[in-house]
């Protein structure tokens, strides 16, 4: 439709004002510049179907100059297109490549150095249609937002924090802050979650022009996980540090990523500057079936790495647990010891089904290299399918079976192994019990290639025992190192989904399964 339009001399100026009215307008990409402004929509639109009213005014003085620009819009935005650029998938499981907003009733006004903007409608972030409402003020410095989301029918996850909306349930997001157009900088002064009794707050929360965390006043999480247990905690600043005080925790997710390579973990740098976590938890779960009681202690992080650790804490019957890393300008040194190992081995999907032990793990990592040393005592297994095969292909059936009822005992397990990239080298495995020993060697190429190699000997205990006995342990035993012990070598190779693996029967044994047999035989 033409605009309407009217026209005053006022003195030296004339004074326009009308109106223009534009209906069911379908555009795509650069055709949608010629009505919606940049500063407004992002050049990533796709399509827009839109009705638009506008009420406009302006003067034009004696030297033909426009001044005084005012614009009233009425938007009704049938559907609009964005394509999505930002990674959100975290969050969203089900996000989809394009952003739909459809049924929007915006209102716009546009003032020299001044745009607001305040509308609400759907949105079609996922597969189902969720509700949304925003506020947003654009001046001459800043660009203010305030933003709000009901999300009913669709998924949402805090994966680093093990939760997962309900799917009958309400989630209401509000986003308040503003950017700052010169520096980039955004300043979130409210990041709100709620879902039923679930609450998670974020105030105060800057982010530099790269999206990392340059500092955030408070967070504040009540809220209930996926495993069903309680999590309530808050981290505040205090100068350039901040304090984490806790009711109850769930760690289990935290330490599953702990378990991921390095190199993994840091693949996102999220925070901006240096700062040390004090640390203060009444109960920490490490997982479904193991607390621990007082978590207290400190974490330094330097460049998005932790470099200084220091945690204590006990089990129920109060059963140590430490934690600790110490850094130098050369190297890194962490250890962990716990009078409960089960917590910790048990997250190895290959494990099943172990029982008792203790732990102690030491690492250094120097060059990108980690050299690490772990250490297991007094323990049983049952359902290891890698063990189970090659007791079965040794013709170790009877031992097979124990692994898959009671379990198989180990008092003594050390394994010695580096760490670079993907690439694990295992320069000594040994684990040594009454029914079975172990030795074995070799390398991990992560997802890719498994090669490692060794030797397994039955009845540690009934050779010891023989070989205790004067002549009669000569005859049997031999008299030579390894001389007569029945065993076998095996070799484990190939794909981690494909993995071959043979046994070839041995008599004598290598001088260092020896060594190291008769070395864990003295301490017992």
């Amino acid at each position: 439709m033409l605009p309407e339009l009217s026209v005053k001399k006022d003195q030296s100026k004339f004074l326009i004002s009308g109106k223009n009215i534009n209906r069911d307008i379908s555009l795509k990409d650069n055709e949608i510049y010629q009505f919606l402004n940049k500063d407004l929509f992002s050049s990533d639109i796709v399509s827009a179907e839109f009705d638009l009213d506008n009420d406009f005014s302006f003067s034009i003085n004696k030297r033909y100059r426009i001044k005084d620009l005012k614009i009233d819009s009425s938007l009704n935005l049938k559907k609009i297109n964005f394509l999505n650029k930002i990674d959100l998938k975290e969050y969203f499981p089900e996000i989809n490549e394009s952003l739909n907003l459809i049924n929007q009733k915006i209102k716009i006004q546009y003032r020299k150095n001044f745009l607001s903007v305040k509308g609400k409608g759907d949105i079609i972030l996922q597969k189902e249609i969720d509700k949304i409402e925003y506020d947003f003020i654009k001046s001459k410095k800043s660009f203010k937002f305030n933003i709000s989301s009901k999300i009913k029918n669709n998924p949402m996850h805090l994966s680093v924090l093990n939760f997962q909306k309900d799917p009958d349930s309400d989630l209401e997001i509000t986003l308040t802050g503003n950017r700052n157009l010169l520096s980039k900088e955004i300043f979130f002064k409210k990041i709100s979650l709620k879902e039923k009794d679930n609450t998670f707050e974020f105030k105060n929360l800057i982010l530099s022009k790269d999206k990392k965390i340059k500092s955030i006043d408070k967070i504040s999480l009540d809220y209930l996980d996926k495993n069903l247990l309680k999590n309530k905690l808050t981290i505040s600043r205090k100068n350039k540090d901040y304090d984490l005080l806790s009711q109850s925790f769930n760690a289990s997710k935290l330490l599953d990523d702990l378990l991921k390579t390095e190199k993994r973990l840091n693949k996102k740098k999220k925070f901006l500057n240096n700062f040390k976590l004090n640390v203060k938890i009444n109960k920490t779960f490490l997982d479904q079936d193991h607390i621990i009681n007082d978590l207290n202690g400190y974490l330094s992080f330097k460049n998005n790495e932790i470099i200084e650790a220091n945690l204590d804490s006990s089990f129920s019957k109060n059963e140590k647990i430490k934690f600790t890393i110490r850094s130098t300008p050369n190297e890194k040194i962490t250890t962990l010891y716990s009078d409960i190992a089960k917590p910790f081995v048990s997250r190895y999907q290959f494990i099943k089904g172990f029982e008792e032990g203790n732990m102690n793990f030491h690492s250094i990592k120097k060059n990108d290299i980690s050299d690490s040393k772990l250490i297991i005592d007094n323990f049983k297994i049952q359902e290891v399918p890698a063990l189970a095969k090659l007791l079965t292909l040794a013709s170790l059936q009877g031992i097979a079976d124990l692994l898959t009822g009671e379990g198989i005992r180990f008092s003594d397990f050390e394994m010695t192994f580096s760490n670079k990239n993907n690439l694990i080298r295992i320069e000594e495995l040994y684990a040594i019990g009454p029914a079975i020993s172990i030795l074995m060697d070799g390398y991990i190429e992560k997802n890719k290639l498994i090669s490692l190699r060794g030797t397994l000997v039955p009845a540690t205990t009934i050779n010891r025992t023989i070989s205790s006995i004067p002549l009669i342990g000569n005859i049997l035993v031999g008299k030579k190192i390894g001389e007569g012990v029945f065993g076998v070598s095996f070799k484990i190779k190939g794909p981690p989904k494909e993995l071959k693996t043979t046994v070839n029967p041995v008599k004598t044994l290598t001088p260092r399964f020896i060594t190291r047999t008769l070395e864990k035989l003295k301490k017992n």
